[in-house]
């Protein structure tokens, strides 16, 4: 776990004191005077009075520089920017010409684009340079001897153990890993397959069994390939411990009831949760039949991995194609991010799914991987630059919303109107977040 922390929270630093260099950067070329620019908080967010000191912290120029207690993003402080942190009293005063709101329309929406702009390029340049060091590696459908496990979601939809899924709304399957992303995000229609007996199907989705789909993603992966399996790793503590169940074995009966693949293994287990059954063993050339006791959660304490290796697809750009790609991955991703505001509000109960921290903690490797680690960066700061362009008050989007008002109606907005917005503003990205962050109640 603590692997899985310290990579969250070097991937958020990274991008967090990036995306506030951006807002800085086009501040002091337009000779805006810079207060303050730190990462973290030097207070108790958002409460801008409470708790004030800094771990670190350095003046140059009129600049301090420092590091926060408070380990939660960061924040660059430019003069004259009109902000829930704002003392009230200066709004009726004439702003001075260091201040930001004495700028031209044009240059205070450079100042506002400056963070927004900094992840955009940032995920795009991590995504090229990731596909020119890693690749990339795909799992077509082709490549799966024994075609598909599916989960409880996929099952109650139609799909079953051992198929083939061809198309979704007539379009190939390239990879199997998109297939719950496309279902979701593109609203498809059908999915369309071969059965492992030879059968075609045609199964019609909507929008309650994108419901369910995204229900059962955090707790498993709807589809994966269809495995025979042999044990991987033992837990100690477990029944399969007591039962002398061992690394590289493969059960091959329970109850006398044959199982070739993993999931019929599971299935069996389940059917026979809080008994005790009989295994038949295959270990090496030998066969060992033990009995063991099954869990009420239909689990004996064994993680299991194919006997056999997948043809997994991999390929290798040059520089240039590696920016081609990296911008299409990344212009998808910004797409992706518009896609799942659309699911919010049309697929029944998606909203319960919006994740915060714990989540994306969770899905950070437990090994130190950079390779895993920058796919994640990069993601990440596309995310943030989405994000922060939406229309909410308080965030770079609602300032840039009031600035775009301005440049084409030619009527400033008030410094009042926006001091009170972006207090509305706070309280709702403040809602949103305490909510997206108590995802680990809500799993």
């Amino acid at each position: 776990m603590f692997i899985k922390i310290a990579q969250f929270l070097l991937s958020l630093t990274i991008l967090v004191s990036l995306h506030e260099f951006g807002h800085f950067f086009f501040a002091k070329r337009f000779k805006c005077r810079v207060d303050k620019f730190y990462l973290f908080f030097d207070f108790l967010f958002p409460f801008a009075s409470v708790m004030n000191f800094a771990i670190f912290k350095k003046k140059i120029g009129d600049t301090e520089y420092g590091i926060g207690w408070f380990p939660f993003g960061g924040y660059v402080q430019i003069a004259g920017m009109v902000d829930e942190q704002m003392d009230k009293s200066l709004i009726s005063k004439e702003p001075e010409p260091w201040e930001l709101r004495s700028k031209p329309a044009w240059q205070r929406l450079l100042v506002m684009m400056g963070g927004i702009l900094v992840n955009l390029v940032l995920g795009i340049v991590i995504y090229w340079f990731t596909l020119f060091t890693w690749g990339k590696e795909t799992l077509p459908m082709s490549n799966l001897p024994h075609g598909l496990m599916v989960d409880s979601a996929a099952y109650n939809l139609g799909l079953r153990n051992g198929d083939f899924i061809t198309s979704l709304d007539g379009k190939p399957v390239n990879s199997i890993n998109r297939i719950p992303v496309e279902i979701i995000m593109d609203g498809v229609q059908s999915i369309e397959g071969v059965h492992a007996n030879g059968e075609k199907f045609s199964i019609p989705v909507n929008n309650d069994d994108r419901s369910q789909i995204i229900k059962r993603l955090k707790k498993s992966s709807f589809i994966s390939p269809r495995y025979i399996g042999k044990v991987a790793a033992v837990d100690s503590t477990s029944f399969a411990a007591n039962a002398d169940i061992r690394v590289n074995d493969r059960i091959i009966a329970v109850n006398s009831v044959p199982v070739l693949f993993h999931d019929e293994v599971r299935t069996q287990l389940i059917l026979n949760k809080n008994q005790r059954v009989e295994l038949t063993i295959l270990r090496e050339n030998d066969t060992i039949k033990t009995n063991c006791q099954v869990s009420e959660q239909g689990v004996i304490g064994f993680s299991a991995m194919p006997v056999e290796n997948f043809k997994i697809v991999e390929t290798r750009y040059n520089l240039f194609e590696s920016l081609i790609q990296g911008t299409k991955d990344g212009m998808e991703q910004i797409v992706m991010q518009a896609k799942q505001i659309v699911v919010m509000f049309t697929v029944k109960d998606s909203y319960k799914q919006v994740a915060g921290f714990y989540t994306m903690v969770q899905h950070m490797n437990s090994e130190w991987d950079w390779h895993s680690f920058w796919l994640f960066t990069g993601f990440l700061s596309l995310a943030l630059a989405f994000m922060n362009f939406l229309p909410i008050p308080m965030l770079d989007g609602g300032y840039i919303m009031f600035i775009l008002w301005e440049m084409i109606t030619g009527k400033k907005v008030s410094d009042k109107v926006i001091y009170y917005a972006n207090n509305v503003g706070l309280f709702i990205v403040l809602a949103l977040m305490i909510y997206a962050n108590t995802d680990w109640l809500r799993n």
